[in-house]
């Protein structure tokens, strides 16, 4: 697959205070990399650097093959980004605020604007001054214009901020389609972290400043814990040894069900159901259970 952003051993210390420690990544053409991590962690200060907008203190990041410090000013007609809060004129109206990107950007004033709006639904507050916007909408403004100029590159720095759950399943498949149909390569950093469950295809976690594990969303689906709840009505101590004879890992859950973290069982929950059915035992539920990536990322980063 094609490279589009690399960082090598990037690195940022302000006096003796380290940021960020040698942090390496890689993001592929078409790719939806989520770069997650609590409050602090480097996520914005690695952005800047990928951005050109602070230098590191040592290391490089590359976009296209480019090395960003020494890039010229074409490359970033190839990328779109917003940076933590989006800054729009207040007294500009949204169509006002997108014109003068576009201006600025060389492109079509009208057409480019009106088909941003479109994509991002803004048309509605095209008349709307930017002061007046609600905090979902000045976000999609920001958006906007991070997209104006149809990048091949988007680099976004918490872009759901403030969305309504309407607006973020929203800018979730845009960034989809624009993924898969366009090629396009998304760089997201967010702590929503189901929310990029959904949405990356690859994530890298970082933490203290440094990045401590890069995963595709296939390989996620193979690490994360997985476990089948029995719930019965009553005689809870009997189901739990009668699986354990049956070979099965069972235990007893605090909350009072039963929990197989046994692969067969996961696999196949109809045997359990039958073990315990055929022992006049109640079955009242079963479920397969998956750990979410928030589980797994707190348990990653508390190691």
């Amino acid at each position: 697959m094609q490279e589009i952003i690399r960082t090598e051993s990037l690195t940022k210390r302000y006096g003796t205070h380290s940021v960020l420690q040698n942090v390496s990544l890689t993001v592929h053409r078409g790719e939806i990399y989520g770069f997650l991590g609590l409050n602090g962690a480097g996520k914005t200060t690695t952005i800047r650097m990928l951005l050109g907008m602070i230098r590191p203190t040592s290391g490089t990041a590359y976009i296209n093959g480019r090395s960003v410090i020494e890039a010229k000013p074409d490359l970033w007609q190839q990328v779109g980004y917003m940076v933590e809060t989006p800054y729009a004129y207040p007294n500009f109206t949204v169509r006002d605020n997108l014109r003068l990107i576009a201006k600025l950007r060389g492109l079509p004033e009208n057409s480019a604007t009106e088909s941003v709006m479109e994509k991002l639904r803004l048309t509605p507050y095209a008349d709307t001054k930017a002061k007046n916007l609600s905090l979902g909408n000045a976000q999609k403004l920001g958006l906007a214009k991070a997209m104006i100029h149809n990048p091949s590159v988007l680099i976004l720095d918490e872009p759901t901020n403030a969305l309504d759950p309407a607006g973020i399943v929203h800018v979730r498949e845009l960034l989809r389609r624009l993924a898969k149909e366009e090629g396009m390569t998304v760089f997201i950093s967010s702590h929503i972290l189901e929310e990029m469950s959904k949405l990356a295809s690859r994530i890298g976690i970082i933490h203290g400043g440094a990045l401590l594990e890069e995963i595709s969303s296939r390989e996620f689906e193979q690490l994360r814990r997985k476990r089948l709840t029995v719930k019965v009505q009553d005689r809870r101590e009997t189901a739990s040894r009668l699986l354990l004879q049956a070979g099965y890992n069972a235990r007893i859950a605090d909350e009072g069900n039963i929990e197989i973290a046994d692969d067969e069982a996961i696999r196949q929950p109809e045997r359990v159901a039958k073990l315990l059915v055929d022992a006049d035992l109640s079955l009242a539920g079963l479920t397969v259970e998956e750990e979410g990536l928030e589980s797994y990322f707190l348990q990653r980063v508390s190691e």
